[in-house]
């Protein structure tokens, strides 16, 4: 067959969210990912020491009508960087610990805080998701142009 080749035919991209400990804020830019990048990108996200997600980051991303709840908290691992075209940092100890870059990968970094040290309220804890969730996306708007 000739003509146009199809969207399948022109290969996808793949990003890599990086976080330190439960992961929230790269579980949360793969939120975004997944919505904002799926006709041209392959989104991962892990942590350098991941744990649970967080149910305030999911009630979060909700509240912009992303869903999270299915996504787990994966390790880096070697295998998960092969191939990668950028890798995204989103705290200082995660953009010092960095693994080793693939060849080509291009590297980014988004100083969010983490929302999930708040210890006060619930109300105000809920407040500090919002806000790691809300630097994100405008991160995606300001990177990405979507």
């Amino acid at each position: 067959m000739t003509g146009a080749k199809s969207t399948q035919d022109k290969p996808r991209k793949r990003v890599l969210f990086i976080c330190t400990h439960n992961s929230c804020r790269s579980q949360m830019a793969e939120g975004f990912g997944r919505l904002l990048l799926s006709k041209d990108w392959d989104v991962l996200s892990a942590g350098l020491e991941p744990g649970e997600l967080n149910p305030v980051a999911v009630r979060a991303m909700r509240e912009v009508g992303v869903d999270i709840s299915g996504q787990r908290s994966k390790t880096v691992t070697p295998e998960m960087i092969a191939g990668v075209d950028l890798v995204v940092t989103l705290c200082g100890d995660a953009r010092d610990r960095c693994p080793v870059l693939p060849p080509g990968a291009s590297h980014v970094h988004w100083p969010v805080e983490d929302p999930a040290k708040a210890q006060e309220t619930e109300d105000q804890v809920m407040l500090a998701f919002r806000e790691a969730r809300d630097a994100i996306r405008r991160y995606f708007f300001e990177y990405f142009g979507v």
